[in-house]
């Protein structure tokens, strides 16, 4: 069984796969039996359905409109202080 969890606050996120029978499986490859195994994978298909998990790229995409604002505010800064270093060299030069 394969758990598609998507953000309901965030439409526009990625979904995250979760494979519960590989889960089940490694877990039983690993020494756990078969009850635990399947514990083991209920409590962490619950664990991702309650949180809100965001990967690298959402955050690319969310703040992508952040760095363009700085990047903006970076060359306004500078054309800031050329002016006034060209209007201090006016006026003492």
């Amino acid at each position: 069984m394969t758990i598609v969890v998507t953000s309901a606050s965030f439409p526009n996120m990625s979904t995250i796969t979760f494979d519960t029978h590989l889960f089940v499986r490694r877990l039983k490859d690993a020494g756990f039996d078969e009850k635990q195994a399947e514990s083991l994978s209920e409590a962490m298909r619950a664990a991702i359905d309650e949180s809100e998990l965001v990967t690298k790229k959402d955050f690319q995409i969310e703040l992508a409109p952040i760095k363009a604002d700085l990047n903006l505010l970076k060359w306004m800064l500078g054309a800031l202080i050329a002016m006034t270093i060209a209007n201090f060299a006016k006026q003492f030069f």
